[in-house]
Order: C-alpha cells, then sequence, then structure tokens
C-alpha cells in the first residue's frame, strides 16, 4: 500500500452513496411483511485509513425518509411520528458517530476488512457502537459497505407503532450502508 494513498482523508459524497435503516413490523401488519425501510439522505463526513484509522460521521435527522410504496398518508404519519417523537429532531438536529479505534486487515490490494469501535450520539445520547465494514481504494475513491444494529431502547426510545396501531415496530434496527468517499488535497 502507498503512503501517500494510505495518509490521505476521505469526503464522504453523500450523491454516491446510499445509507438505510430497516425497522423490523410486530402486530396484525408483521405477517404481511411490512417493515418500513428509511432513506437516510443528508449525512456527510470523512475517513482516514492511515496513520490512525478514523471515521467521523454526521446526519442531519430531520432528513429521514420511508422510502416504502405506501399510501402517502401512512407515508406523512410514520415520518412525522418519526422525526417528533422518536429522534425528536427538533431537539437534536444531528446524530453523530465517531470513531475511537479501529483495526484493518488486509485483504488484497486495495481491499480491507475494518472493525471500528466508536460513539453513536442520538437523542443527546452517547453509546458504543461498532461496526464492521468492507473498505476498498480505487484510485482517489473509498468505498466502505456493511451494517450494523442497535435497540432504539439503548438511546431512550420506545417503539412506536403507527397507522391507527396496526403498524408497531420492534427495538431492534438494522442499519446498512454503502458509502462512497472522495479523496482531499492535503491543506497546507
Amino acid at each position: 500500500m502507498e503512503t501517500k494513498t494510505a495518509a490521505a482523508t476521505y469526503q464522504i459524497d453523500r450523491n454516491a452513496s446510499r445509507f438505510t435503516v430497516r425497522a423490523f413490523a410486530t402486530g396484525m401488519l408483521s405477517a404481511l411483511g411490512h417493515s418500513p425501510t428509511i432513506a437516510i439522505r443528508d449525512f456527510a463526513g470523512d475517513v482516514r485509513l492511515e496513520p490512525d484509522p478514523s471515521l467521523k460521521l454526521r446526519v442531519r435527522a430531520d432528513s429521514l425518509e420511508v422510502t416504502d410504496d405506501i399510501p402517502s398518508k401512512d407515508r406523512g404519519e410514520m415520518e412525522r411520528t418519526m422525526h417528533l417523537d422518536v429522534l425528536e429532531t427538533t431537539k437534536y438536529p444531528e446524530i453523530v458517530y465517531e470513531s475511537t479505534s479501529a483495526t484493518l486487515n488486509q485483504i488484497s490490494e486495495g481491499r480491507w476488512q475494518a472493525n471500528v469501535t466508536g460513539n453513536l450520539t442520538l437523542r443527546g445520547i452517547t453509546r458504543g457502537q461498532n461496526i464492521a465494514m468492507q473498505v476498498t481504494v480505487m484510485g482517489d475513491m473509498l468505498r466502505a459497505s456493511g451494517d450494523f444494529t442497535l435497540l432504539q431502547s439503548t438511546y431512550g426510545i420506545k417503539p412506536v407503532s403507527v397507522a391507527g396501531g396496526t403498524l408497531k415496530l420492534k427495538d431492534e434496527l438494522k442499519f446498512a450502508f454503502d458509502i462512497v468517499a472522495r479523496k482531499q488535497e492535503p491543506k497546507e
């Protein structure tokens, strides 16, 4: 691995990236498999591989949108509940993840398995969160993909019900990401 590439900082390109949350249904609609998928639309951050691997990510909490093909009335209710009651986006406008340590195991030229340990701050509560991911560097582009789960109750969130109580969500959420980041020129 070239030192020049390894020492670079890569800025996340949200337009080329995908970041979603999957909530799991329980109750009447769970038999229909209606587990909502939520897209995280507005996020930014940077990744560094060396000398000390790091990841910093900031999400604008009110940018989360339900992506399922459901009636707009239900989508609106789900998004209002998510922003007002679950995330309290006016009080906590940002969700932040910052790594505290990371290990990189090279798989092949330009490819690593990364295990990142860090802190996730959600609704004003900070908890440790580990994330495993595959990292690939191709020229000036870095791609990181993986998934992780968390329990809403860890952050003081009570699972909610929407759509007149017919859709209840489980405590567990699954996050999936395919992040693209571009190499930044060193600041002089």
